[in-house]
C-alpha cells in the first residue's frame, strides 16, 4: 500500500519533488493556489489536485491533512511557505510536516513554525559539491542520474569587470528570483579554496571571484549573461 503525501506547491521545486515521490511509489495529492500550476499538475498526470487558498484555515481543514502520512510544504513563495507550515502545525499537531528552504535565512523560521524536518537546499547543494571534490566516481554516476531526471546542473561563473555583482556581499545576493541557488564561491583575494555559503559566512564579491550555482540549465544560462550587466537587473 502506497504512503499518502499531501504536497503543497507544484512550482519551481514542487513539480520535481512530486514526480520523484511518484517514482518512489508514493501516492501524491497536489495542493496549489495557482490555476496555472494546477493545470500543469493535471497535464503531468496527477489525479488528485486541489486549488486551495492555503491562507484560510477552513480550506486546509477540508483537505483532511490528518489522513496523510506526511505534509510537504514546497510553495514557491518562502513567506507563504512559512505561514503555511505555521498554520498546519497549529491545526494538525500530530502531523509530520516537511518543508524546503532555498534561503539560509528561511530555515530557522520554518523550524520555529513547527516543521519536523527542513530540507535546506543550500546544504544539499554543498554536500554534493563536497562529493564532487572528494568522490568523483560516485558523483559522476549521481550527476548523470540527476541530469537525466530533471535537468538540474551546476555552473561556475567568473565575475567580470563592471558586473553589478562586484562589491556586493554574499548575504545580499538573492538569486532565488532567477530560480537558481548560490552554493559557494572561490574568493581570489583570500585563497583558491572553495567556500561554502551554507554556514551563513558573509563575503565580499570582487572581479575575478568564481561563483558556483545550481539550477535548471536554462536558468543558469540566463543568469550567466546577467552577471555582465553593470546595473542590478530588476
Amino acid at each position: 500500500m502506497s504512503l499518502k503525501i499531501l504536497l503543497f506547491g507544484y512550482g519551481r521545486h514542487g513539480k520535481y519533488i512530486a514526480k520523484g515521490l511518484v517514482e518512489d511509489d508514493f501516492e501524491v495529492h497536489i495542493v496549489e493556489e495557482s490555476e496555472k500550476n494546477i493545470t500543469q499538475a493535471i497535464n503531468d498526470g496527477f489525479l488528485h489536485c486541489f486549488k486551495v487558498d492555503v491562507t484560510q484555515d477552513e480550506a486546509l481543514i477540508t483537505l483532511h491533512p490528518e489522513n496523510f502520512t506526511q505534509l510537504v510544504c514546497v510553495m514557491d513563495d518562502e513567506h507563504l511557505n512559512v505561514f503555511l507550515t505555521l498554520s498546519l502545525r497549529s491545526l494538525f499537531q500530530e502531523s509530520e510536516i516537511i518543508a524546503i528552504s532555498d534561503s539560509i535565512h528561511t530555515t530557522q523560521k520554518l523550524e520555529m513554525a513547527g516543521a519536523n524536518k527542513v530540507i535546506d537546499l543550500y546544504e544539499v547543494s554543498a554536500n554534493k559539491i563536497h562529493n564532487i571534490l572528494h568522490r568523483p566516481i560516485t558523483t559522476k554516476l549521481l550527476e548523470e542520474f540527476v541530469m537525466h531526471k530533471n535537468g538540474i546542473a551546476f555552473e561556475e561563473m567568473v565575475i567580470p569587470d563592471g558586473s553589478f555583482l562586484d562589491g556586493m556581499m554574499t548575504d545580499k545576493v538573492d538569486l532565488s528570483k532567477y530560480s537558481i541557488l548560490l552554493v559557494g564561491m572561490i574568493d581570489e583575494a583570500l585563497s583558491k579554496e572553495f567556500i561554502f555559503i551554507t554556514g551563513g559566512i558573509n563575503h565580499r564579491l570582487d572581479v575575478g571571484d568564481t561563483l558556483v550555482c545550481i539550477g535548471e540549465q536554462e536558468d543558469l544560462k540566463k543568469f550567466a549573461h546577467l552577471i555582465y550587466s553593470k546595473q542590478i537587473p530588476l
